[in-house]
């Protein structure tokens, strides 16, 4: 089966899942790794990428999503917020409104991604205006639990969806 890995990544964290991913798989099978383009378009199954931006995927991405057609989908993103499955459902559920009729999501997976300094520094000018923002409090807590984010345990959870998406889809062809 010939699969392509693209993503698009703000900061390197979905590059680092990306390149799990493509690990993971294998090398012969591989028809694009990089950025959506026309070469993906040729795959039986595309692991598509993205960094969340406002609850969905990079404009980007929906940009290449919206272009598919008749193509197993596998999504993983990278979240700044340490979400709850709910919420990266959430992320999911918008990511594939952008799929037209005919695609089917075979796959999904979302991790944590370390957030840039600027935001710390946005959240601690928060804090700064007013020291007792619950608000802001909560989100330079979450700040600091995905810093380390996409970690080798995330890392190592990106090899495993990719190879188990791979199998479950390897034996039907459309």
């Amino acid at each position: 089966m010939k699969y392509a890995v693209v993503y698009v990544s703000g900061t390197g964290n979905t590059t680092k899942v990306a390149r799990a991913i493509r690990e993971a798989l294998p090398a012969e099978d591989c028809v694009a790794f990089g950025a959506p383009g026309e070469a993906a378009r040729q795959a039986d199954l595309i692991y598509a990428g993205f960094w969340t931006d406002r609850g969905d995927c990079c404009a980007w991405m929906a940009e290449f999503l919206e272009s598919l057609s008749g193509k197993r989908v596998a999504l993983f993103g990278t979240a700044g917020f340490d979400g709850s499955r709910s919420y990266y459902d959430t992320i999911f559920a918008r990511a594939q409104k952008h799929l037209p009729a005919g695609n089917r999501v075979v796959g999904t997976y979302m991790c944590p991604g370390r957030m840039p300094q600027s935001v710390r520094d946005r959240y601690d000018a928060m804090l700064k205006t007013d020291p007792e923002d619950v608000q802001a409090k909560q989100m330079v807590e979450n700040w600091r639990r995905a810093y380390s984010h996409p970690d080798q345990y995330d890392l190592s959870e990106a090899r495993s969806f990719a190879r188990r998406v791979l199998e479950e889809n390897s034996g039907s062809c459309g």
